[in-house]
């Protein structure tokens, strides 16, 4: 399970460091010559295992934070500064410059990706487009949506002109499991709309950025975008302690989001966008048709590693199948190709963590322990930066892989006899983010679709769970999510329903045609943005 340096291809090697020795602040890219952070990948460029260092970081103190904050409050200036009042058509075009300059780092971006997190190739290449993607399709949402807006009503005599206002500074943290993707999901409407940002990267999937800082700097007026570096807690504490921090939009873990916002004194006033954990369940009824339920339950448990909140976490396959599941499923898991991210056909690659195949363990020594088996022949193989999928069987409710979010390569199956355990389990889990069902019998689904949607936001009808495609609304109930991300809703999530309105009057109507006829308000418009 380990690939030499000779085995790498040269366009795939790390010829050098990169040194991201500045930070963007107040629309200037600041030398900073204090402390650095290393930033090693877990993959080895040595035939003897070694961690490969890629790179430094500024590790930034509180005083930096807050210059940071400092620049996007200014720049907001309580909705009074140039980018909340700017016109929408002029918002839009610095976002497509800063689209189009993106576009020009994506090699640069795909390999750090690579080596950062251990993403396959494919998958980072494929992070990349669909974050480029993503950008343009929320110009075109945001398009459409001031189209809607270009109108006066009327209503009891008074007109109004409604549209969607910013609502102020956002603090934004993304993931390390989708570094691009995931955060650019926050990041990008937050902006377009309006608001001004201090981004924080993950600890893993950093130096990705470093491509994309001088392209922020360029599209963006001064203050706008704020990016600093370094530890979370040295960082958004007093970030959130100054008050100042009108939005926190984070994807990550509710115990962290906690903890954070728990830091704001006036709770009140801050919005919340969290995408948080999950533990997706697939059930795989008695009627389903197997090989389609392997396929999906395989992409669903196993993708990136199971590094992903939308993961299949658990499988709950019915008692009069589970035997057949079981052994076609672990044969399945045991074909998997494990190797670095660029070789072909790698499905399992090495995990960014170095501390995750450790935490692996723990889980599966914690269910043998109490009765469940490793039912695939190379579960729990390890090496210095992996730990092969274990498939564990039967799983109870004792174990901690039952109960804990294993964010990485095992996977539990239940068995059950009666649908309503898994509904039942459901309903008590802390989690409500998706499922997955396999069955074909409509009497069965129906009044299982019904009561599953109420359970969870997304059900997956004979298919893994996902996030995409990204214009369909991703969020969860309970302790998954807070607000809906999608392009359509997260252009809701970062702004709020603003209008004028006078009565219909014939003074304040010609005063209302004049305003329109000059275009002397940013505001009131009816122009169709094409």
């Amino acid at each position: 399970m380990e690939t030499t340096f000779k085995e790498i291809p040269k366009k795939h090697q790390i010829s050098e460091l990169t040194i991201q020795n500045t930070y963007l602040v107040d629309g200037e890219l600041k030398k900073w010559s204090g402390e650095m952070a290393d930033v090693y990948s877990t993959i080895s460029s040595t035939e003897k295992y070694k961690p490969t260092l890629l790179g430094k970081v500024p590790n930034l103190s509180e005083n930096e934070a807050l210059e940071a904050l400092n620049s996007a409050y200014k720049a907001y200036d309580k909705g009074q500064g140039l980018w909340p009042t700017m016109r929408v058509v002029d918002r839009i075009e610095c976002m497509e410059e800063f689209a189009e300059q993106m576009k020009t780092k994506r090699d640069e971006v795909v390999k750090l990706l690579m080596w950062e997190i251990g993403k396959s190739l494919a998958d980072s290449e494929k992070e990349f487009d669909r974050t480029v993607e993503y950008i343009y399709d929320t110009i075109e949402d945001y398009k459409k949506m001031d189209r809607n807006f270009a109108k006066f009503e009327k209503h009891s005599g008074v007109h109004a002109h409604i549209r969607r206002g910013p609502l102020g500074v956002v603090l934004c943290l993304g993931p390390y499991n989708y570094p691009l993707n995931e955060t650019f999901a926050l990041l990008i409407p937050a902006l377009i709309m309006g608001n001004t940002a201090v981004f924080k990267p993950a600890k893993h999937g950093v130096l990705l950025l470093t491509p994309l800082l001088e392209a922020f700097q360029n599209s963006f007026p001064e203050g706008v975008v704020n990016i600093i570096y370094g530890r979370g807690r040295v960082l958004a504490t007093p970030i959130m302690k100054t008050g100042k921090v009108d939005v926190l939009a984070l994807i990550g873990n509710s115990k962290s989001a906690n903890a954070i916002q728990a830091n704001h004194p006036y709770k009140n006033r801050l919005r919340l966008v969290l995408g948080l954990e999950a533990k997706n369940p697939g059930i795989v009824l008695p009627d389903a048709d197997l090989d389609l339920a392997i396929d999906e339950c395989i992409t669903g448990s196993t993708s990136f590693n199971g590094q992903r909140c939308t993961a299949l976490k658990v499988l709950y396959v019915h008692e009069h199948i589970v035997d057949k599941f079981n052994k076609r499923f672990a044969e399945r898991v045991d074909a998997l190709k494990y190797g670095n991210p660029w070789e072909e056909g790698v499905k399992l690659t090495p995990l960014p963590e170095p501390g995750k195949p450790a935490y692996i363990q723990e889980l599966i020594d914690d269910a043998l322990e109490k009765g469940a088996k490793i039912i695939n022949k190379k579960g729990g193989e390890t090496s210095e930066n992996y730990i092969y999928p274990a498939v564990l069987y039967p799983v109870s409710k004792d174990m901690r892989v039952y109960e804990e979010e294993q964010f990485g390569p095992v996977i539990p199956i239940v068995s059950f006899k009666n649908i309503q355990e898994p509904l039942d389990d459901m309903a008590d889990s802390n989690y409500g983010q998706q499922v997955s069902v396999f069955g074909s019998d409509t009497r069965t689904l129906a009044p299982l679709i019904d009561t599953l949607v109420n359970l969870v936001c997304r059900v997956n009808l004979n298919s893994a769970a996902q996030r995409g495609p990204d214009v369909y609304p991703f969020t969860g109930r309970k302790d998954s999510a807070v607000s809906t991300l999608s392009v359509h809703d997260a252009l809701r999530s970062f702004s709020i329903r603003t209008f004028v309105a006078s009565k219909d009057t014939a003074y304040n109507n010609a005063i209302l045609q004049e305003l329109l006829d000059k275009k002397a308000s940013n505001f009131i418009s009816t122009d169709y943005i094409l």
